[in-house]
């Protein structure tokens, strides 16, 4: 049982439970294999839209982050395997400053996550999809509906498939369906389809991962995985592995939404 997808007490919008409750947790739970998957610092230059400039950990914290990993690694070797890792974002722009920051820390990963939470939008300032359904409402204004959303959050991670990261690129894609997040309030009238299959097509044609996200299904407003069911048939016909994440932001998180997803491992 690998979680390949799990956030610490050093996100800013997280918990401030220890690294050894997650783990405390996760032997609980069965688990063989964790992945602390922490946001990494935003790219330089990059201005994070949310109101309260939490969506990543600082650049201060990067090597508290990573001699915390390394001290449980230590204390719980031979019960579990830790991996060291990063949910990468990926912002349209800022690819070089990106895939410099990777060039730097990735030859001390073991494993990573490459997502999407931030789209370029038509003035060229940047919105955060899944901050809030009040945001969320605000870009649908913005945007025109609730499709143009969807439609350009599926573009955005085709590009981030497709953009020259570096060596140490994730090799695994964050919760794909993201835009879903709060869909049963903002529902959309017709599924992108046609996005959603090209992602697949060129995640497969590249070897690439996908993260099954159980963590759509704790959310009020989505109530499914990230991706959900249909894309998750699609994704095994193309023979696209798929790690289950959490996406846990507190211990008691690990495993949330198992019971729901069409496999378990």
């Amino acid at each position: 049982m690998k979680d390949g997808h799990v956030h610490t007490s050093f996100c800013p919008h997280g918990t401030k439970d220890s690294i050894d409750e997650y783990i405390e947790r996760a032997l609980k739970l069965g688990y063989t294999e964790i992945t602390f998957a922490e946001h990494a610092p935003l790219p330089e230059g990059f201005i994070d839209p949310t109101p309260m400039k939490d969506s990543a950990m600082r650049y201060e914290d990067l090597e508290p982050y990573f001699q915390a990993i390394e001290e449980a690694k230590v204390k719980y070797r031979g019960k579990i395997k830790i991996n060291t890792g990063f949910e990468i974002d990926f912002i349209e722009g800022y690819e070089l400053q990106t895939a410099n920051f990777l060039n730097e820390f990735g030859p001390r990963l073991d494993d990573a996550v490459l997502s999407v939470h931030f789209l370029k939008n038509l003035s060229g300032k940047y919105d955060c999809l899944d901050y809030s359904p009040e945001n969320f409402g605000e870009m649908v204004i913005e945007y025109g509906s609730v499709e143009t959303i969807h439609r350009h959050y599926y573009q955005t991670v085709l590009k981030s498939i497709l953009a020259d990261l570096g060596p140490y690129k994730p090799k695994r894609i964050g919760h794909m369906t993201l835009a879903n997040k709060f869909r049963l309030k903002y529902p959309i009238a017709q599924e992108c389809t046609d996005e959603i299959i090209e992602i697949l097509e060129n995640v497969s044609k590249h070897g690439y991962e996908l993260d099954y996200n159980g963590a759509g299904t704790a959310k009020p407003l989505c109530r499914e995985p990230y991706p959900p069911d249909w894309v998750i048939r699609e994704a095994k016909k193309r023979g696209i592995r798929l790690v289950y994440g959490s996406d846990a932001h507190q211990a008691k998180e690990l495993g949330q939404g198992l019971e729901r997803m069409l496999i378990k491992k």
